[in-house]
């Protein structure tokens, strides 16, 4: 995994040949996974994906260049989601990164001190074009893999929503609707309801609140 960091402008004042060897950003490699680095990293795959995309669909209506990044309980419901423009020119997985980040620390705690991560992040892009892989898409891809380790969540799935469709990259699952350009369904329609309880366990979690 790489990282970035800034150098302070103290050392760039007054070390010359310390300036002389900051690289120039424009100049610097993408930071992006390619396909086949992105499956084997074993993303953990979606049970119903397109559940999981027609409910990003319904809450936030993106339209291209729009990034949706979730969070997902284990049972697959939507803890925390978030959107956002893409702002930057240039398909860098490290501002990609930072731009994740930052919405994740806004909508939701991290989970830095568990040994395992429970939750897990999904990110869905909405862009031009087809559903094949683009450099874009592995920037994405690398930042959110390098998000979700900064704020102990497991990587989850990359999606695209196109014209055509969505994707999951890396699984060849993928669906006509929603689309970049379809109307948002009903969220009460797509999202699943908590699973019904009778018998003994409705009557323990009733003596429990009755505590």
């Amino acid at each position: 995994m790489t990282f970035g960091f800034t150098p302070s402008t103290a050392a760039s004042t007054t070390d010359p040949s310390a300036a002389a060897a900051i690289p120039d950003p424009a100049q610097s490699p993408t930071r992006l996974l390619e396909p086949a680095e992105w499956s084997a990293a074993e993303i953990p795959l979606l049970r119903n994906p397109r559940e999981v995309v027609s409910g990003l669909h319904a809450r936030h209506r993106p339209t291209p260049a729009t990034a949706v990044v979730a969070v997902l309980d284990q049972e697959e419901r939507v803890r925390a989601s978030a959107s956002f423009a893409r702002r930057s020119s240039v398909a860098d997985g490290w501002v990609f990164r930072n731009a994740l980040l930052a919405q994740l620390r806004r909508v939701i705690p991290h989970d830095l001190r568990r040994r395992t991560p429970v939750r897990t992040a999904v990110l869905l892009y909405c862009r031009d074009g087809d559903g094949l892989w683009t450099q874009e898409d592995g920037a994405w891809m690398w930042g959110l893999r390098d998000a979700c380790t900064l704020h102990g969540l497991r990587c989850g799935a990359y999606i695209t929503l196109t014209q055509e469709g969505w994707q999951v990259l890396g699984e060849g699952r993928a669906g006509r609707r929603p689309s970049a350009g379809s109307r948002p369904e009903d969220l009460a329609e797509v999202e699943t309801p908590p699973p019904r309880m009778g018998g003994v366990a409705s009557e323990l979690l009733r003596r429990a609140a009755a505590r």
